[in-house]
């Protein structure tokens, strides 16, 4: 290539340099970007799809704040320049709004919700009265008086709207600059004056949020395998399964290299559940659903640490925490699954009785009822080994500040992971609730089950330090519940009542638990007990529930399994390559098959950046949570879950101001009209350039 080529070549490059430059330069000019959107995806079953979406380039329209559900008039019927964009309170975020846009015959693009600075008192609930009615035992076979919340509606303020489908996007926003200049943007352009209609150019938004799954999980999934098959191993895949990782941990170490059932290990399961959701994917704060059951049972684990090694006990206390139990029970389902398939370390026979701790807030009372199945205690064997699980957690209350109950008419279970494991076969078990025969949660799987809904409140001007080592009154509350549990399974276990005084749940350790869940998980104290691979998760939000897909486990996971392998292991002194290769000297070869091993950061060193680690010795193992359904490729089965959520190119939101519909067909009548004229004189001039662009020269015989 010659040196005149590679000039023309770095002409070119930068030319497009400076045209690229450009362009990013006008855009910038025309669109503002929204920094801060949380949508609501696409999640789809065996049956249907649910959610919301975008069209494949965004929905555009022009923006209307809505100032009351009256309003709704002007977006629906009498407004001049739809489709609009609406932008509302969380206060209107409710079924009859939301519905009215629904059916709003097209004239809706998209809705934008701003997140709220409190809580709406009267309580919101986006999830179905009656949560997994179709997962759980009570069918037409097992209880059929006692299916579909037939006797009782556990969750009364549920509106359903999160098992609604909609055509158009529906975002969430931070009540921030990008709000407060939405708004001053449609003040300036768009708000009706006088009664009179707003005049262009006017202010519009575009929220894009194409989701790629359609129809039905059995649709999506025969995608992904169309897409597979043709895409020699880089597949375009549509959608992917619900799922993340089950937690578990025996009291005393078990072979885990050998599944199935284990001869003469009798074991009490306690379990808590890991995750929650709301309307938007991204916000599943999980306060009272999810994270007061699961700070209780790691303080419990804590707290019976010391306990279950120096005492011989009868029965094997497994501490569990199952994953994706608000999508029809994924993680307990899977669980069951692996033990009747003896894919676990223990199988089902192995399983003497079933604890659950589910949402133990206090929010009303410091009462906690203790809920049994009716059908399965009708067996007398069952019966007896209830009554003594319930005696024991009587015993266990004495002298605390906890009252414990029974429910005084028959009824069913609550959702509870306990449900699976009675679709399997009678179990005794108990799950503890702070409710008697409705939630007490206002806000059940909303974006408002919260830190403020759980109480968890703190003194003015204290620094986030101050923050985490303050002890709250709600963390002192789940520190009772915590030591009545530990205690209880104590004497479940085979304990003498006599030693159960020592056993006590630590207040600070709640207190600590419940700021790295519903306030920031990245401070001191998680970072000295996580590994420096996983540090880079911690944030300093409030920890979102959601169970998404399996793509890395997610953050609840991730702290959850630090949290308990701290509380419940014990420190080695080994070196940081023998904790990492799963041994304790270079000739061990067994620990691997009793303990997993885990080397944690540690404490930071005075004046240096470097940190104190250590090896963390425990019984704590992860498991695979995705639906059995998967695994059989059954993705119609009414039996297990078959929740998956759809894959999306881009989420993005941003305003600009847009021209009326005839300026811009003048505008682009204009530059037809400029093009043509164009083509024309070029042409002219093509065909005319011999006469043009000649020049007359003399005959090279002329003399002078």
């Amino acid at each position: 290539m010659d040196l005149l080529s590679n000039k023309w070549i770095v002409y070119l490059a930068l030319c497009l340099f400076v045209a690229g430059v450009s362009c990013n330069s006008v855009e910038n000019k025309i669109y503002v970007k929204l920094n801060y959107t949380v949508p609501c995806v696409r999640l789809l079953n065996s049956t249907h799809q649910i959610g919301c979406q975008s069209s494949l380039s965004g929905d555009v329209g022009v923006l209307h704040v809505l100032e009351s559900e009256e309003n709704l008039d002007f977006v629906l019927r009498t407004g001049r320049n739809p489709p609009y964009m609406v932008i509302m309170e969380s206060s209107l975020f409710n079924r009859s709004v939301m519905m009215k846009l629904k059916n709003g015959s097209g004239r809706v693009a998209g809705v934008a919700v701003v997140e709220p600075t409190s809580n709406p008192p009267e309580g919101f609930s986006p999830h179905t009265r009656c949560p997994n009615e179709n997962t759980g035992v009570y069918s037409e076979n097992y209880g059929p008086g006692l299916a579909h919340c037939n006797t009782t509606k556990w969750n009364p303020l549920g509106n359903g709207l999160s098992y609604e489908e909609f055509d158009f996007p529906i975002f969430s926003m931070k009540d921030d600059n990008d709000t407060q200049l939405i708004r001053q943007c449609y003040m300036d352009h768009n708000r009706p004056v006088n009664g009179s209609h707003p005049q262009y150019p006017l202010c519009a938004m575009q929220l894009s949020s194409h989701m790629s799954a359609v129809t039905n999980t059995p649709t999506c999934m025969r995608r992904n395998s169309i897409s597979f098959s043709m895409s020699n191993g880089q597949p375009d895949m549509v959608c992917d399964p619900l799922s993340d990782q089950n937690i578990w941990a025996p009291s005393k170490p078990l072979n885990t290299t050998q599944n199935g059932h284990k001869a003469n290990e009798s074991v009490i399961i306690v379990s808590a559940r890991l995750d929650s959701r709301s309307f938007f994917s991204e916000i599943g704060p999980g306060a009272e659903s999810a994270a007061s059951g699961l700070v209780t049972l790691l303080a419990a684990a804590h707290a019976l640490r010391n306990a279950t090694q120096d005492a011989q006990l009868d029965r094997t206390i497994f501490y569990t925490f199952f994953h994706g139990e608000t999508f029809d029970y994924i993680g307990s389902s899977k669980m069951v699954y692996d033990m009747e398939k003896n894919q676990f370390p223990i199988d089902l026979d192995n399983v003497h009785s079933v604890l659950e701790i589910g949402q133990v807030g206090f929010h009303s009372s410091s009462n906690l009822w203790l809920h049994t199945d009716p059908v399965s205690m009708r067996n007398s064997i069952v019966q007896e080994e209830v009554k003594n699980l319930i005696a024991n957690l009587n015993s266990a209350a004495a002298g605390l500040n906890v009252s414990v109950k029974e429910p005084g008419v028959t009824q069913p279970l609550p959702p509870s992971s306990f449900q699976r494991f009675l679709r399997a076969r009678p179990f005794p078990g108990v799950v503890i609730e702070d409710y008697n025969s409705s939630f007490s949660n206002k806000y059940f799987q909303s974006m408002f089950d919260n830190a403020d809904s759980l109480n968890v409140l703190y003194p003015p001007n204290l620094t986030p330090e101050e923050q985490l080592n303050h002890v709250t009154d709600t963390a002192k509350s789940l520190a009772e519940v915590a030591t009545m549990v530990a205690r209880a399974l104590f004497l479940q276990a085979g304990g003498e009542k006599t030693q159960i005084s020592s056993i006590n749940a630590d207040e600070l350790t709640v207190s600590r638990m419940l700021y790295s869940f519903l306030i920031s998980s990245n401070n001191s104290w998680t970072q000295e007990i996580i590994a420096p691979k996983d540090i880079v998760h911690l944030n300093n939000n409030t920890v979102n529930f959601y169970i998404s897909v399996e793509q890395q486990a997610s953050l609840p996971t991730i702290l959850a399994k630090y949290l308990l392998a701290n509380l419940t292991g014990s420190v080695v002194n080994v070196t940081q390559e023998n904790c990492r290769n799963q041994k304790e000297s270079e000739d061990d070869k067994d620990s691997k098959h009793l303990y997993n091993y885990i080397w944690v950061q540690g404490a930071a060193l005075p004046n240096s950046t470097e940190r104190d680690g250590f090896c963390v010795r425990s019984t704590v193992h992860l498991s695979r949570a995705m639906s059995p359904a998967f695994e059989l490729e059954n993705y119609t089965t009414s039996e297990y879950s078959t929740w998956t959520e759809s894959r999306w190119k881009e989420i993005k939101g941003r305003i600009f101001l847009v021209a009326s519909h005839d300026l811009e067909m003048l505008t682009l009548g204009v530059g037809i009209g400029v093009l043509l004229s164009s083509l024309l004189l070029t042409y002219i001039m093509s065909s005319k350039a011999d006469i043009l662009f000649s020049s007359g020269r003399e005959p090279t015989s002329a003399t002078y």
